[in-house]
């Protein structure tokens, strides 16, 4: 049972359902629309990925002090969490959008060249995800709210 008093493991899950959750409204001011499919979807603003290492390094940090060896590990595992999400994340999805242009191209060329136009539209294409990493500003944020999370419930907690 002494998971459930583990702070940094629930500041970390806290952060990563809020940054989840607050995507739909950040969507919504954007573009006027509605998507609560945004909750359970990578990427987007903030990075939910971003929220948890920072909140999990800010929860070690509170509990163990900035000179353990377990914040070392947990600052660590933060900035490369951070960084592939700005990175290597970013540009699969970057590649993904050039595929699914490249689909629809194909699509358009079968259309004209056969009776492409009779199957339905779901058999149709079939699209890469393109909303993978993160652009540097919403891995910042996400990376401020877990941290700024974090603050608040170890003040409210334990104070």
């Amino acid at each position: 049972m002494e998971v459930f008093l583990n702070f940094p493991l629930w500041a970390s899950l806290f952060a990563i359902f809020f940054a989840q959750f607050v995507k739909v409204p950040i969507q919504f001011i954007a573009t006027r629309e509605l998507n609560w499919s945004l909750i359970t979807s990578t990427g987007g603003m903030p990075s939910s990925h971003s929220a948890a290492v920072t909140a999990l390094s800010t929860g070690v940090a509170l509990e163990t002090g900035l000179s353990s060896p377990i914040f070392a590990v947990a600052a660590i595992f933060a900035i490369i969490t951070m960084f592939d999400a700005t990175g290597v994340r970013r540009q699969a999805g970057e590649q993904a959008i050039v595929l699914n242009r490249l689909t629809v191209d194909f699509q358009r060329f079968m259309t004209e060249a056969k009776g492409w136009q009779n199957k339905p539209e779901q058999e149709k294409r079939k699209e890469l995800k393109e909303l993978l990493g993160h652009k540097p500003i919403e891995v910042f944020f996400g990376g401020l709210s877990g941290i700024v999370l974090t603050i608040i419930l170890h003040y409210l907690l334990f104070m």
